[in-house]
């Protein structure tokens, strides 16, 4: 009776602990799409109060790429060496202090330093929720992946909405302005501190024999670039419509804040919706596949959204569906191809997307600056295509290999 007992406790604790673990994945991805997206309606505000061009607009996003790529430079060493834990508490933490930072930045000089900052332990933040991811879901990856992401989807659809109406905020002593809108949501990074306190972190684990993954063997595989170059592209269509979609519709078409915003959060409600019902379509239909599909959906969205002028604006917004699956499933793709060293795998994927982010994002801005609103736009689309197309060919090299995943 006492051995039942025992066993009954050890399975009840080892509940409790998956729970509170899964807390500390959705709760981070909830903070994580805050973070990365209450920017959209307070770019335009930015852009008047420190008189920006265009192109310094697309250098300051450029800063979110170089954050993450210097974080990513050291996550896997940092992760190894302080632990998950620690590396997760440092990232809530630094990021609410961050909020402060931006918030009280008198020049554009310490603006962008404090915007790089927030990327810096952002970038620690999403690659510490992608080991954990991975270690985590080791059944239905491709389907827990997109669930996990679903939350950042979530979060993402009522940033700008809880970002336009914090500015007009009035509590006594004027309006929170963008200024305390960040200090205001950043704060709330400290929330998913608390199960990161409680819960027991997994090891990772492997079968036996089996050679772990480092930097250097990564980078002698074609594969691995190959993923690198679609990811790169997806990530950049997907940062640079949720970072330029309403600067966007408000320079080119004219739209108030307000409508701009709704059609930012009508994105975001696209593709958190795309996360949680099609997640479990890319265990089933293969991950990589899946990203063909997906992308490709997204980048025709896109363009012909642009071509066909405001009243194809819609498509814009339902672009986010297609390109939501493309980064977590190519993270489940990752963990299952890479079960040992996951953590090396991931971070040197997202280091390298970070150089060809900046340029990405780079370039999006210099084109808006050259050829206009609508052209910096029809890029975004052109992004998505190319994540399509390198899709195919990383397919087509597996299916050679016959380990299509």
């Amino acid at each position: 009776m006492q051995q039942l007992e025992e066993a009954r406790l050890g399975k009840l604790g080892q509940s409790r602990n998956y729970y509170l673990l899964l807390g500390v994945v959705f709760g981070g991805y909830l903070i994580f799409g805050i973070s990365e997206n209450m920017k959209g309606p307070a770019l335009p505000r930015m852009q008047d109060d420190f008189r920006l061009e265009e192109w310094q607009l697309g250098l300051l996003l450029a800063f979110n790429s170089i954050g993450f790529l210097l974080a990513c430079s050291f996550a896997g060493g940092v992760i190894r060496r302080i632990g998950l834990r620690t590396a997760l508490l440092l990232s809530f933490g630094f990021m609410a202090a961050s909020g402060w930072l931006i918030g009280s930045a008198p020049g554009f000089a310490l603006f962008a330093a404090a915007f790089f900052f927030l990327y810096l332990w952002n970038g620690l933040l999403e690659i510490a929720l992608a080991v954990l991811s991975a270690k985590l879901f080791t059944r239905n990856t491709g389907f827990m992946m997109n669930l996990s992401h679903f939350f950042y989807g979530l979060s993402s659809t009522a940033a700008p909405l809880a970002a336009t109406a914090l500015m007009g905020w009035d509590p006594g002593g004027g309006a929170l302005g963008w200024r305390g809108m960040y200090a205001v949501l950043l704060a709330l990074c400290v929330l998913p501190m608390l199960p990161s306190l409680l819960s027991k972190f997994p090891r990772e684990e492997g079968e036996p024999g089996q050679e772990r993954v480092t930097w250097r063997g990564f980078a002698k595989d074609k594969i691995a670039w190959c993923v690198v170059v679609m990811l790169s592209c997806g990530v950049t269509a997907e940062m640079a419509a949720g970072g330029w979609l309403v600067n966007f519709l408000e320079r080119a078409y004219g739209w108030d804040n307000a409508r701009a915003s709704w059609m930012l959060s009508s994105f975001f409600f696209c593709f958190m919706a795309a996360r949680l019902v099609l997640g479990p379509l890319t265990d089933r239909f293969g991950f990589v596949r899946s990203v063909i599909a997906f992308a490709g959906f997204s980048g025709l969205c896109t363009c012909t959204g642009v071509l066909l002028g405001e009243p194809g604006a819609a498509l814009l917004a339902l672009a986010g569906a297609g390109i939501a699956p493309v980064y977590p499933t190519v993270m489940a793709f990752l963990a299952r191809r890479y079960p040992v060293g996951t953590e090396a795998a991931i971070t040197f994927t997202v280091t390298t997307i970070g150089i060809l982010g900046v340029a990405g994002n780079f370039l999006i801005g210099a084109a808006t600056d050259v050829f206009g609103f609508r052209a910096g736009y029809f890029m975004i689309g052109v992004n998505a295509f190319a994540c399509a197309a390198a899709g195919g060919l990383l397919y087509r090299w597996l299916r050679r290999e016959g380990r299509v995943i």
